[in-house]
């Protein structure tokens, strides 16, 4: 019976550490520690034998069940780690973020022309002028040679809060509150950033509400060709040497004689292309000598001082500068649109 015990012991032990799951070490555990089991048998059969024999055969039967269930207890440990470790990796998530990247702000494009322009100018010795938004109908209109019903109105039809207030049509009325401020001192040499609103249907080149920014020069002997030399200058700056301008006459209330300003296309080098309408030539600004009457009603003496002023809508300047084909696209906040001039 000994020997039958041993021969139970190896051949338990050998099924055991072949046992690839829990399930099947509970059954091979039912198999010979069971009531069924030969483990359970041989002890049953232990009245046969001789007082002698049964402590021999209990104790070797003893040391066979413990060395048994030591290997399916420490089977079932190893089972339930690798079961638990399975589980982890099958249920695990991740409750940690990534790194968040910092973004890389940018000046907007037209608060950097406003910039690179209010440079070139102060280069020139201008000093730059701000004034309100909200403006009344005398400085906005009549200090700038538009008389009531004057029909020039319509072109700068507006916002208005009453019949004497309106939200600025352009920043000319800066120009006549510097004026004013300075009481006949020359010179008067400045520019005026700031937006402006007017009546107009959104497109792809107008906005009810824009940028602009117009410049004045006052002083004895100013001449046409000072307008000319001033401009040529800030055009080569802000668009490159060769960049040339043509003066063409046109009409404002507030300057006598007056031109449109045009440079030559940046696109074609003025050879014609589809952006300037094959003409060689862009529109960018208007420019002229100060009214004789805008001098009068500010203080100067039209017989002694003269002067001239120019006005540029920033956007414009902007959608030539960086070749921009809509308007909106500066006011409606599209990071697709921004993030080019992150590096700009």
């Amino acid at each position: 019976m000994k020997e039958r015990l041993e021969a139970l012991k190896q051949e338990a032990l050998l099924q055991l550490e072949q046992a690839d799951g829990s399930q099947q070490l509970n059954e091979l555990r039912v198999k010979y520690l069971g009531k069924k089991g030969p483990l359970t048998e041989i002890l049953r059969g232990m009245g046969s034998l001789s007082a002698e024999e049964r402590p021999i055969i209990g104790q070797v039967a003893n040391e066979v069940r413990t060395a048994i269930e030591q290997v399916i207890e420490q089977k079932q440990e190893q089972f339930r780690k690798e079961e638990t470790d399975k589980r982890l990796r099958q249920e695990t998530i991740d409750i940690t973020l990534p790194g968040r990247k910092q973004q890389a702000g940018a000046v907007h494009p037209l608060s950097k022309v406003i910039e690179e322009i209010e440079d070139i100018f102060l280069g020139m010795g201008y000093t730059v002028e701000e004034g309100p938004e909200v403006e009344t109908d005398y400085y906005n209109f009549e200090a700038l040679n538009f008389p009531k019903n004057h029909p020039a109105r319509d072109m700068q039809d507006s916002f208005y809060v009453t019949d004497e207030i309106l939200m600025r049509t352009h920043t000319s009325p800066v120009q006549v509150r510097t004026m004013e401020r300075m009481k006949g001192d020359v010179p008067v040499k400045i520019i005026c950033p700031g937006k402006v609103y007017r009546h107009d249907d959104d497109d792809a080149t107008h906005s009810h509400v824009f940028t602009q920014i117009e410049g004045l020069v006052i002083d004895r002997h100013i001449r046409m060709s000072d307008l000319k030399g001033t401009l040529l200058q800030f055009v080569q700056e802000m668009f490159g040497k060769d960049t040339k301008i043509r003066l063409r006459p046109s009409f404002f209330p507030f300057t006598e004689p007056s031109a449109e300003v045009d440079v030559s296309c940046m696109m074609c080098r003025g050879e014609g292309c589809r952006t300037c309408k094959q003409t060689g030539w862009l529109e960018i600004l208007g420019s002229g000598m100060v009214h004789p009457r805008v001098l009068e009603m500010a203080g100067y003496d039209p017989r002694e001082y003269s002067g001239f002023a120019f006005g540029m809508g920033v956007e414009r300047i902007a959608m030539l500068k960086y070749g921009i084909d809509d308007i909106r696209h500066f006011y409606t906040n599209d990071l697709r649109f921004l993030q080019q001039f992150v590096r700009v």
